[in-house]
């Protein structure tokens, strides 16, 4: 078993006061996430649930996510739903 005599517990100083903290305490705990575009970037869990469970993931331009986010916000779809959408048309065009 391990000795853990060795082990001494160490107190902390006290901290400093609140005048001498940084000034960022006061600032607000989150900024907004923004697109490189510098667009407000819309979550789109906070829109809705939609009943989907297999995740999806890949990458792609900057220009295609600007493009694909500003059709959904415009049409006020899921970002899922314009590329069902747009699957649903590839396919009835072959």
């Amino acid at each position: 078993m391990a000795d853990m005599s060795k082990l001494k517990r160490r107190t902390l100083p006290a901290p400093p006061p609140p005048e001498e903290a940084s000034p960022n305490l006061r600032a607000p705990e989150h900024a907004p996430a923004t697109h490189p575009s510098g667009h407000m970037r819309i979550d789109g869990r906070s829109l809705r649930r939609s009943n989907r469970t297999v995740q999806f993931a890949t990458r792609v331009t900057p220009e295609f996510d600007e493009r694909i986010r500003a059709i959904a916000e415009r049409e006020g779809l899921l970002l899922v739903e314009v590329m069902e959408r747009a699957l649903e048309v590839y396919e009835a065009a072959r």
